[in-house]
């Protein structure tokens, strides 16, 4: 019986394939590799991450624990947003390869974008109820955009509402980060910095822009500076910067809902996992709307939301 489903995204960073059975829904594998970064650097080059892609996919696919001849679709994330135009060599390893694998095993091949995988992750246990009047906030090293999203046939329908004009939020934490001598990505060694140093000193940052789109290459400066003028500790800083990157969702949610309905927010992506940052977000709107994280470990990049989709565009569509 063919009845698993093989996800496959190639992102900026991760190498991932996930397996779920869709029948019983269950999730059989969760494949990722993290792409290696040289210690002080910003990031990777597209054609230096499509080169570890390359690697990894080939020691992942061994890895496979089940049947192959079981799968009946390859779900593939193919391109960062679901609009025309989107591209980035990094997805057409996942592409190339999902489409051999398709050929090989006469199975189906479907593709979404690497933003509806996060959606995808994010509604695991939620997408037979929530279908419309949705923000979907996607955070990461590469991403900072509010989208106002709706189910279609196939994927989600998304207009993007808000966001960063320049640096994005996971950006903001690297650069930062790495200017502090943090492993590159930043966040999670930042995070557990702060909590084996949890007492920090309150310091005041400059007001947000009373908009849906801002800048935050300003406050890259903001705390750069603070970092070198020596006048807080590490953690300090740290903390006073997630607490800024909450702010600012916060006050760009009351920004959008001036104009736009939304009931249920989700929030995903790399920077969604840093549970100061889900915290703040949550102790301030969790009575205003429904919101949705996903796990931690699915909000950073990952094959398990677009091995879902599928599944989600079958119920939705049969119902």
């Amino acid at each position: 019986m063919k009845n698993y489903i093989l996800g496959i995204d190639t992102s900026a960073y991760t190498t991932s394939i996930a397996a779920v059975d869709n029948v019983t829904c269950e999730t059989i594998l969760d494949l990722r590799h993290v792409l290696s970064v040289p210690q002080g650097q910003r990031g990777l080059r597209q054609q230096d991450a499509v080169f570890q892609h390359l690697n990894n996919f080939q020691e992942m696919f061994e890895n496979i624990n089940f049947d192959l001849n079981k799968v009946d679709t390859i779900s593939v994330s193919s391109r960062p947003r679901n609009v025309e135009g989107s591209y980035m060599p990094v997805f057409t390893v996942g592409q190339h390869y999902g489409k051999v694998i398709a050929k090989t095993l006469n199975c189906n091949y479907i593709e979404y974008s690497h933003q509806e995988n996060h959606i995808g992750a994010s509604l695991i246990e939620n997408y037979k109820e929530i279908n419309k009047d949705i923000l979907a906030i996607h955070i990461s090293g590469g991403t900072t955009e509010f989208l106002s999203i709706e189910k279609s046939d196939r994927g989600y329908n998304t207009e993007i509402i808000g966001g960063s004009k320049d640096i994005t939020f996971g950006q903001l934490i690297d650069r930062i980060g790495t200017d502090m001598d943090f492993p590159f990505p930043s966040g999670y060694h930042m995070e557990k910095y702060i909590k084996n140093n949890v007492k920090v000193e309150k310091i005041k940052y400059p007001p947000i822009a009373n908009d849906s789109f801002i800048n935050l290459s300003g406050m890259e400066n903001y705390y750069n500076n603070l970092f070198i003028a020596n006048k807080y500790d590490k953690q300090s800083i740290i903390y006073s910067m997630f607490e800024y990157i909450a702010k600012c969702i916060i006050n760009m949610i009351d920004k959008l809902k001036q104009d736009y309905k939304f009931s249920t927010i989700i929030i995903t992506g790399g920077v969604a996992s840093n549970s100061i940052i889900r915290k703040l977000v949550l102790d301030n709107l969790n009575k205003q709307y429904k919101i949705i994280f996903p796990s931690k470990e699915n909000s950073s990049d990952n094959a398990v939301g677009i091995a879902y989709m599928p599944i989600i565009d079958r119920w939705y569509n049969e119902t």
